[in-house]
């Protein structure tokens, strides 16, 4: 389960279907992905870090910090 996926959607007020309508997906396919039925593709990952302007190590665990770095 994505965790700090879904902990930002909710924090900022927005439903699975205006995410999944914003990234272009079917509500469904965004729920699973989600709830870690299945896993997220890499193109999704970039799309959900630009919208919620946070880089990929947040969303995915490897760092607390939301501020994206140039490496």
């Amino acid at each position: 389960k994505f965790q700090r996926i879904q902990d930002l959607r909710i924090d900022n007020d927005i439903s699975i279907k205006k995410i999944s309508t914003d990234l272009g997906l079917h509500r469904d396919v965004y729920s699973r992905y989600e709830k870690g039925i299945r896993d997220f593709p890499i193109d999704i990952l970039i799309k959900i870090a630009d919208y919620y302007n946070c880089s990929l190590d947040y969303l995915v665990g490897r760092t607390n910090s939301k501020e994206i770095t140039d490496r």
